[in-house]
């Protein structure tokens, strides 16, 4: 049984991590880019927030609000202290993986927050992995904003996932969903994509192609699920690369901006331009769905109003918990802007959300 979690008969999440940390700590330079945690760092039931806008990643105590731990110095420059535009944090043991997305260009009259420079966006373009105090022991994606498609260098990553294994490839792996290239890799320790879907920087329909890919899972079954967002689907692909499932609710998705395979084997599916979660069986029939806006449903390839458009859904202590997008820069008090959360393994990812 393969999966983005430990198998039981391989080593466990945590001696993995210790691999981890043996081997990619030597060497490694100090920098305070945490914040010194009071005792309550990684407790069972602390939230990790993406905070995208204001990036950051926080881990806050779910009674108290009380930030007990914090990656990211709010800086607009990606460096060793501080990520831009972060899309998307896992814990995995005491480390925390972290996609720093970057902050795309915006109208000058109305920019987006977190950036200084509207007109040409804030990138950041990487993916890393960095431990409880802070220091990044693993990167995936040159520094300084780089861009691109060659070795070691990523495009918009939007998600990554921590694997203790891929078909045919033991040990220590992230998969990235590299959206700006068109394409989701696994890439291993020392920065070799294993694997690859989709054609880099070729934006299509069809076998080993994608259009703005927005979440990939490995699956219990060795497959990966891609959320291939514009291209209004979301598919399972064998690791030869071969489309066994496609999922459109019937072709009513809109936009599927995320996607996760529940335990009972249904597919759960961000339909963000219809502004609606839906659940889908293996013939692709609604079995749940949840409107955020009523009265708001888009055909695939409208136009989008994305002011009610949920980013992500997932299930929380078995409780379905649903936070629309909001695009405007909500800073008050326990209010967060677009990003992802994790709580007791169970992953959310939102754009506002009343804590």
């Amino acid at each position: 049984m393969i999966s983005s979690l430990a198998i039981s008969a391989l080593p466990t999440r945590s001696e993995l991590v210790a691999v981890l940390a043996s081997t990619l700590l030597i060497g490694l330079a100090a920098s305070p880019a945490a914040t010194a945690d009071e005792g309550s760092f990684n407790d069972r039931g602390n939230i990790l927030i993406a905070d995208q806008y204001n990036n950051r990643v926080i881990e806050i105590d779910r009674d108290t609000h009380k930030i007990v731990w914090q990656f990211g110095s709010g800086s607009d420059k990606p460096g060793s202290n501080s990520v831009v535009g972060t899309n998307d944090a896992e814990r995995v043991g005491t480390f925390t993986l972290i996609s720093g997305t970057g902050i795309p260009s915006s109208p000058v009259t109305a920019p987006l927050p977190g950036c200084s420079d509207p007109a040409n966006g804030c990138p950041d373009n990487r993916v890393f992995i960095v431990n409880r105090r802070g220091h990044i022991v693993w990167q995936y994606g040159q520094d300084g904003g780089v861009s691109g498609s060659g070795f070691n260098q990523l495009n918009a990553p939007v998600h990554a996932l921590f694997l203790s294994e891929f078909p045919n490839h033991p040990g220590f792996h992230v998969m990235i969903t590299d959206q700006a290239n068109e394409r989701v890799i696994v890439v291993n320790a020392k920065h070799q994509i294993v694997w690859q879907y989709g054609t880099t920087g070729v934006a299509d329909i069809g076998p080993n192609l994608l259009n703005n890919p927005n979440s990939a899972e490995l699956l219990e079954n060795g497959h990966v699920l891609i959320a291939d967002e514009n291209n209004n689907r979301v598919i399972e692909v064998t690791a030869d690369k071969n489309i066994v499932a496609t999922f459109t609710n019937k072709g009513t998705v809109s936009g599927a901006a995320f996607a996760s395979r529940l335990s009972n084997g249904n597919t759960l599916i961000t339909d963000s331009n219809n502004n609606r979660i839906v659940e889908v069986d293996a013939a692709d029939s609604t079995v749940w769905e949840y409107l955020t806006r009523h009265g708001c449903r888009q055909q695939p390839g409208a136009a989008s109003d994305a002011g009610g458009a949920p980013e992500e859904w997932s299930y929380l202590d078995q409780r379905p918990v649903q936070q629309p997008r909001h695009r405007g820069d909500a800073r008050q008090r326990d209010r967060l802007p677009a990003g992802s959360a994790e709580r007791a393994g169970f992953r959310l990812r939102f754009a506002q959300w009343t804590l």
